[in-house]
């Protein structure tokens, strides 16, 4: 009888503590949904506290904007050095499409040299323009304001890299093909492209109809810059190392 009792008081606790740990859980829960205090993490910041949570406008725009500032700065150092596109299989620009075909049989005919030189003067080119976005970039950084800082810093790993894409793509485009379009001669890419073509044999529908080189290659060289923005940033975000600055290790320390 004596160890029946026993049996029943120990089941009674059980389910009298998971009641209490249930509704323990409820109650966290329902504090974190509503923005009430949390338990300290065990890295000692409340659980779920965001990037820059607590920090005034003035840090939060100029955290943000040291950071697009260190981004790009290192974005554009990696392309514009030999080979920053040209060995950087994530952004190496390729062959047209259109020109894909032709490329395709030149090489079968032991033409493959002028296929490759094409593609490595169209990579040259974006090297060599590289180092002009800087300075747009720099324009486009200060005319960030405290309600798109807001909204970046609470975005996803890239969000600051798609808001300076998305506001500054067609300036830059039309700021930057000069550029390449300079670069391209100086380095080539026609010459090259003629060279490719003067090796296409007479074959129907093998040669393309119309290529803009400097389009394409514009287009490309700042998709590639896009992309290594975007690595930094994610860097800044997700790695304590790259936080370069006191004011970076400030703003992104949340993470």
């Amino acid at each position: 009888m004596k160890r029946l009792l026993s049996l029943l008081v120990t089941a009674a606790c059980f389910v009298a503590l998971s009641s209490a740990l249930l509704c323990a859980a409820d109650f966290f829960g329902d504090a974190q949904k509503l923005g009430l205090p949390q338990l300290p993490a065990p890295g000692g910041s409340p659980a779920g506290k965001a990037t820059g949570a607590g920090l005034d406008d003035g840090t939060v725009v100029s955290g943000l904007k040291d950071a697009l500032s260190t981004g790009t700065k290192n974005a554009v150092g990696l392309v514009s050095k030999p080979n920053g596109y040209f060995n950087n299989p994530a952004i190496k620009i390729p062959l047209p499409d259109n020109v894909q075909k032709a490329a395709d049989l030149v090489g079968k005919l032991g033409g493959q040299k002028q296929v490759d030189a094409f593609v490595l003067s169209m990579n040259r080119a974006a090297e060599k323009a590289a180092p002009k976005a800087a300075s747009y970039f720099v324009n486009a950084i200060k005319e960030m304001n405290v309600e798109d800082a807001r909204k970046i810093l609470s975005g996803g790993d890239t969000a600051a890299t798609d808001y300076f894409k998305s506001k500054t793509s067609a300036k830059l485009y039309d700021e930057f093909k000069p550029f390449i379009s300079a670069s391209m001669n100086e380095v080539g890419v026609a010459h090259s492209y003629n060279a490719l073509m003067d090796k296409v044999p007479a074959v129907p529908f093998a040669k393309p109809q119309s290529l803009d080189l400097d389009h394409y290659v514009t287009t490309k060289a700042l998709d590639g810059l896009f992309t290594m923005v975007g690595q930094e940033e994610q860097k800044i975000r997700t790695n304590p190392a790259a936080r370069t600055t006191d004011l970076l290790k400030k703003v992104f320390g949340g993470k």
